[in-house]
C-alpha cells in the first residue's frame, strides 16, 4: 500500500474529501465543504477499496443534498464520467477513414459540440453520461437557447449528436442498455439563411468596381456563377480548372494515395463533383494572373485569402454601405443578413427560376438528395409575379 500522506485532498465527482486513518482505518472527513458533510468511516484498512468506498459516499452524499439522481445508485459499477466519456468518443472519432472514421471537419464539429455540453454540465452539477436522457435534453436544448439564442439549425446539431454520442456508449456496452431512451427531433425543411436578389447582387458588384475591389470582385462572381462553398473557393487551384474543356472539377482527396503528409482537399459529402464554367466566370479566369502558389484567387495584396477575412471585408465594404439601399422589413431577413454563403442559395434559386433540372443542380451542387436542392431554393415576390404571368387561365 502507497504511504498515507496526512492531510490528504481527493476531489471527487461532487465533494472533496480529506482522507485520513485512525487506527489503521481509513476515514473521510467533508466537513471542509460548502455543506458540512461530517466525517464517515470507510470501512477498511485497503486504500483501494477506501478510494471505491469513498466514490459511494461521494454520490450518496450527492443524492441527499439533491445534486444527483438517485438512479445512479443502481448504476454504481457501469457510471461513465462526462470526461471519460468523451475521451472514448474522440478516439473512437479518430479512427482512419477506411474504418468508417469522419472528416477532420466533422470531428472539429463534435469538439465544438462537446465543449458546449461541458459548460452545460458543469454549470448543472452533470458528471455522468448515465444522467442523458430525454428530460435533460430538454433542459439543455433551454440552456443554449436561452444562453445564446442559437438558431434552430444549431440546436438540431447539438441535440442530435449527442443523441448519437449516447447511442455510441450504449451499444458499445459502456451505458447500460435500460438508459437507451427515444427523443424525436423534428429537422429543419426551410432555410433561415437569406437569398440575395438579382438587383442585390448587381449593387454589390458595381461597388466593388467603384471601391477597385477588383480581387472581391472577382470571388463574387464565382460564387454567384458556381455555388461553391467559401472553402472551396479559397483552395481552388488551377490544377482544378480545365480551360479548353470550360469544366471545375474539385476532387475530394481524402482516399487518394500519396497524399497522407499533404494538405489534402476534403469535400463536405466526401464525394468529387465537377460542373461547367459559366461565360461570366470564364472573363475572370482569363484575367486573372497566375501565381507561384498554383491557387486561383488571391486577396488584396496578392496573399493567400482565408474565408474569416473575406467574410469580414464582405460585411465591411459591401453589406455596411449598401444597408439603407435594401432595408428590409421589420421581423423578416434582409439584405444585412446575408453572408457569402447566401451566393450558394442565390446560384440554386438562379438555376431553379430558369428551368435547369434538379438532378442537373444536384451534381452542381454536390447534392445526394434533392431535399437540399429544395432547401437552398427561394422564392422572390418579383420572380413568383413573373413566372405567374407566363401561365395562361383563360
Amino acid at each position: 500500500m502507497p504511504k498515507q500522506r496526512q492531510n490528504e485532498i481527493l476531489k471527487c465527482q461532487y465533494f472533496d474529501w480529506k482522507i485520513l486513518k485512525r487506527n489503521c482505518i481509513f476515514y473521510a472527513d467533508g466537513r471542509s465543504n460548502i455543506q458540512d458533510l461530517g466525517r464517515h468511516s470507510l470501512g477498511t484498512r485497503d486504500r483501494d477499496e477506501a478510494l471505491q468506498n469513498l466514490e459511494q459516499l461521494d454520490l450518496i452524499k450527492a443524492i441527499e443534498l439533491g445534486l444527483a439522481d438517485q438512479t445512479l445508485l443502481k448504476q454504481q459499477n457501469n457510471l461513465l464520467t462526462i470526461a471519460e466519456g468523451r475521451t472514448v468518443y474522440e478516439e473512437y472519432c479518430n479512427r482512419p477513414a477506411i474504418s468508417g472514421g469522419p472528416r477532420d471537419s466533422t470531428r472539429k464539429r463534435y469538439r465544438a459540440v462537446l465543449d458546449k455540453f461541458d459548460n452545460y454540465c458543469k454549470v448543472k452539477g452533470k458528471n455522468y453520461w448515465n444522467e442523458l436522457n430525454p428530460r435533460v435534453m430538454d433542459e439543455y436544448a433551454t440552456w443554449l437557447q436561452e444562453q445564446h439564442d442559437y438558431a434552430y439549425q444549431t440546436l438540431y446539431l447539438e441535440l442530435t449528436t449527442l443523441k448519437q454520442i449516447h447511442k455510441y456508449f450504449v451499444e458499445n456496452n459502456l451505458l447500460p442498455s435500460e438508459l437507451r431512451f427515444h427523443y424525436p427531433i423534428q429537422k429543419e425543411t426551410d432555410s433561415s439563411t437569406y437569398c440575395w436578389t438579382a438587383q442585390e447582387v448587381e449593387a454589390m458588384l458595381k461597388l466593388c468596381k467603384e471601391k477597385k475591389l477588383y480581387w472581391l470582385r472577382y470571388v463574387l462572381i464565382c460564387l454567384i456563377t458556381t455555388g461553391m462553398r467559401i472553402s472551396e473557393l479559397a483552395g481552388l487551384m488551377w490544377k482544378d480548372i480545365d480551360l479548353q474543356r470550360q469544366i471545375i472539377i474539385l476532387a475530394d482527396e481524402s482516399r487518394q494515395r500519396g497524399t497522407a503528409n499533404k494538405k489534402r482537399r476534403t469535400t463536405k459529402s466526401g464525394k468529387s463533383r465537377s460542373f461547367p464554367i459559366h461565360t461570366d466566370l470564364l472573363d475572370v479566369l482569363t484575367e486573372i494572373q497566375k501565381c507561384d502558389d498554383g491557387l486561383v484567387f488571391h486577396g488584396p495584396l496578392g496573399g493567400k485569402i482565408k474565408p474569416d477575412t473575406i467574410r469580414n471585408i464582405f460585411i465591411r465594404e459591401l453589406l455596411e454601405p449598401l444597408t439603407k439601399k435594401f432595408p428590409g422589413e421589420p421581423g423578416k431577413a434582409s439584405f444585412k443578413d446575408g453572408r457569402l454563403h447566401s451566393f450558394r442559395h442565390y446560384f440554386c434559386s438562379v438555376c431553379a427560376n430558369n428551368c435547369t433540372p434538379e438532378r442537373v443542380m444536384m451534381n452542381w451542387l454536390g447534392h445526394s438528395n434533392s431535399r437540399m436542392v429544395k432547401r437552398y431554393y427561394h422564392l422572390h415576390d418579383e420572380e413568383s409575379l413573373k413566372q405567374m404571368q407566363k401561365i395562361t387561365f383563360v
